[in-house]
């Protein structure tokens, strides 16, 4: 009698089931507010110089960085650096980098704080995942949620770039944790069959809604510091989770706290209207007891034990390449929304609408064409998108093609987030059972760390403003041409340990793709081909 078992008998999906799919949306709409506070924050018009008191309208020139004054007699000119900017704000929207004036010379500071942002998340993925280990997933993901939202509210009183970066460092600590503590909780409750479906359509549909509501309320309140108060607010309705929610049944078995996953399973059965006999129970602690005391022959796999093996090294460094590629490409195709010719407010509400069609994307294709198919192509699609968006940004006028230029930029963000969606579930297969939450957390980690660099990047199209997307269609095509190096994982018998990830899909060729391979048989699992070895030697 093990959880899932339980779980058909306390109700799978039924009104318990689908108020954890309420507050996961909720979570979601609080999430997309806090990433992408750094975004709608930081949005900077077009500038130029204020007219200088030696201002003459036919000698002086002024630039969006300097002002030339050419003398009385035409024969030469002096060129002088700007004190101060006049901004051509969109609805008279006060920015960070409008109202401090980070622009020109002082350009880099914005990209130094919003870096720091990483830098958190990274040593917050750490942090709260070890932390939902000791205390719980659901209190961890209250304290998260809620160190992000301070993190943003304190950033709304500074006003110089050392308490700028503490601030974002802050808010970076809860950057996705928040959510993915909030999808395990959902995940471990919800019926196997609703789950892909459930869990991005809530994602695609919440989290879409809030990126699309986000840029809207900016301008209402007219100012970033103001946002950020507003941003922050609803992380305040998590301290209700605790009240409607139960802790994971799987943490508690894990703790060995029997009693008390009874009492969850119990709640939830309650709140969905069924009766569990006693017995029922019973047998499922009896089973979870026996199961915690053979642990003591559990597996000593660990991660770094998948960097000794020369297969599991090589797909294990793939990982982490990808994971450090596509975070970064999301992150910045995400957020490099400005200089097409369109308000980078409606452009970001409008294009994050591709979340949802994103997520009826994965639901739709990655059964049919695989996981390393749909990896591959969301990448190499990307790539393409990106560089042409590049290209036109370079050679058309975006007063002229603001629509295309537009289009561009949106279809590049579906294809990030395709990616990015796609990533996470191909990585958590090919990693073996026995180190997969640690491997996942360490991957995840890693990509995190090196979005630090996002914000840099981004910074190089003041100099060229197609470079960003240049440079990011170019790391794309990189992920796309590893995904070749990685296994298929769709219909096989996943790897449950390390001997097994080493030998996993062993002999299947690069270029195989189960949509195309339809009439070929079967690959062996892992544990087949051992056998099949051990016959043929």
């Amino acid at each position: 009698m093990d959880l899932q078992s339980v779980l058909e008998k306390c109700g799978n999906f039924g009104p318990y089931q689908i108020l954890l799919l309420g507050l996961f949306g909720y979570t979601n709409i609080v999430s997309s507010l806090h990433y992408f506070s750094q975004t709608i924050i930081s949005f900077t018009p077009s500038h130029r110089c204020s007219q200088p008191k030696e201002f003459q309208p036919n000698s002086t020139f002024l630039l969006s960085c300097s002002v030339i004054l050419i003398d009385e007699d035409r024969t030469s000119f002096r060129d002088s650096k700007c004190s101060s900017w006049d901004f051509d704000k969109e609805s008279n929207y006060e920015s960070v980098t409008t109202e401090l004036e980070w622009v020109c010379d002082d350009a880099y500071k914005l990209a130094v704080g919003q870096s720091f942002f990483f830098i958190g998340s990274a040593l917050g993925s750490i942090f709260f995942g070890y932390l939902a280990d000791r205390i719980g997933r659901l209190p961890a993901c209250v304290l998260s949620t809620l160190t992000g939202a301070s993190g943003d509210f304190f950033t709304s009183f500074v006003g110089s770039l050392p308490w700028f970066s503490f601030t974002r460092f802050i808010s970076g600590l809860s950057m996705d944790t928040q959510y993915v503590l909030m999808y395990i909780l959902v995940f471990e409750y919800l019926s196997p069959k609703h789950r892909t479906f459930g869990l991005n359509i809530i994602l695609g549909v919440f989290y879409c809604v809030g990126l699309m509501i986000s840029p809207w309320i900016a301008i209402w309140l007219g100012n970033w510091r103001r946002y950020l108060w507003a941003a922050s607010l609803p992380a305040l309705g998590m301290l209700l989770f605790p009240v409607f929610l139960h802790e994971s049944a799987e943490w508690l078995l894990t703790k060995g706290k029997f009693e008390k996953a009874v009492k969850s399973l119990r709640g939830v059965a309650k709140f969905n209207g069924r009766e569990v006999n006693d017995s029922v129970f019973d047998e499922f602690v009896k089973h979870y007891r026996e199961k915690l005391n053979n642990s003591q022959n559990k597996s000593s796999d660990t991660f770094m034990g998948m960097l000794r093996t020369p297969r599991l090294r090589k797909f294990t460094i793939i990982l982490l390449i990808k994971s450090m590629i596509i975070t970064i490409a999301f992150d910045i195709l995400s957020r490099n929304v400005e200089g097409v010719g369109i308000s980078p407010f409606k452009l970001f509400s409008y294009s994050g609408f591709c979340y949802l069609p994103a997520g009826l994307t994965i639901i739709l294709f990655q059964n049919k064409i695989g996981r390393k198919g749909m990896a591959c192509a969301s990448l190499l699609m990307g790539a393409i998108i990106t560089a042409a968006t590049g290209y036109l940004v370079a050679t058309l006028d975006p007063v002229d093609y603001s629509v295309l230029l537009g289009f561009m930029v949106s279809l590049g963000r579906y294809g990030a987030v395709v990616a990015y969606d796609a990533e996470a579930q191909y990585a958590a297969e090919i990693i073996p059972t026995s180190v997969k939450g640690r491997g996942v957390a360490n991957i995840h980690v890693v990509g995190n760390a090196f979005a630090f660099f996002s914000s840099y990047i981004i910074y190089l199209g003041t100099f060229y403003k197609p470079l960003p997307s240049l440079l990011i269609s170019f790391v794309l095509l990189i992920g796309a041409s590893l995904c070749l190096a990685l296994p298929e994982t769709l219909h096989k018998n996943l790897p449950q340990n390390l001997e097994e990830g080493e030998i996993f899909a062993k002999g299947e060729k690069w270029y195989f793709f189960p949509c195309f391979s339809r009439r070929q048989k079967p690959h062996k699992s892992a544990s087949q081909m051992e056998s099949s070895d051990n016959i043929s030697n």
